[in-house]
């Protein structure tokens, strides 16, 4: 199975990825799904992207998790 991650607007709607011109990568592991999280939040934060959750195949891991500083 892959990770991936769903971003949402602030209402928690799913955002398509390819809207915002991001590309959302599918990741092995859930290591590489974190990190590439890690490198990318600041400009999903600045496209609108409000919150995100992990994914593992069809499996909800955790979220929503905010994006902005509290």
């Amino acid at each position: 199975m892959t990770w991936q991650w769903r971003l949402e607007d602030p209402s928690g709607t799913a955002i398509d990825p390819a809207s915002l011109g991001v590309e959302a990568p599918v990741s092995e592991n859930q290591g590489d799904a974190e990190s590439w999280l890690g490198e990318n939040w600041r400009e999903l934060l600045a496209r609108g992207v409000a919150t995100v959750t992990l994914f593992h195949g069809d499996d909800e891991v955790y979220g929503p998790m905010g994006l902005a500083a509290t």
